[in-house]
């Protein structure tokens, strides 16, 4: 009998993409047979690059892991995991208030759809400030955030927000 491949899909609205999603990804890859990298837009959560920057961000970003995919979904996470077959969900945790966050997310998700199983990867130390908003704001104000993003996410803040 041959064994089921087991497909997880890491959900977000990467806007924009981080080395720390990059992070989580990258050790996602290694336990899992394929992983999604998915767009999940949330219509409450406008976004300051669009959808298309977005997804060529991410697959430009992932190009070198073999077993990633990225797609885009603007419904539940929980029930593109059904479409692809995907019985796990990545996340990322940062701190305490990642946590709560998370915990609430994951005890929705498994109410939804109670065969999709939440698998938590804690931050790298170096990581742990890195969010996108944080990304954008130091960005906005000067700072050189080249070693917290792909070098295609800093061309597109360059381009769309160029500093004076």
């Amino acid at each position: 009998m041959e064994a089921m491949k087991r497909i997880a899909v890491y959900p977000g609205s990467f806007d924009p993409l981080t080395n720390g999603h990059l992070g989580v990804l990258e050790r996602a890859s290694h336990l899992f047979d394929e992983v999604v990298f998915l767009l999940a837009v949330n219509p409450n959560k406008p976004g300051r690059f669009s959808v298309e920057d977005r997804l060529n961000m991410m697959k430009e970003a992932s190009a070198a892991i073999a077993n990633v995919r990225v797609d885009f979904f603007d419904g539940l996470t929980v029930d593109y995991c059904k479409k692809v077959g995907a019985k796990h969900l990545i996340r990322g945790l940062r701190a305490v208030t990642d946590y709560e966050y998370e915990f609430q997310l994951a005890a929705a998700n498994e109410f939804a759809n109670p065969e999709v199983d939440m698998v938590f990867f804690m931050a790298r130390k170096e990581e742990t400030f890195i969010s996108s908003s944080t990304v954008q704001e130091l960005y906005l104000n000067g700072v050189d955030v080249s070693t917290l993003v792909p070098t295609k996410v800093l061309e597109l803040l360059q381009l769309r927000y160029p500093l004076k």
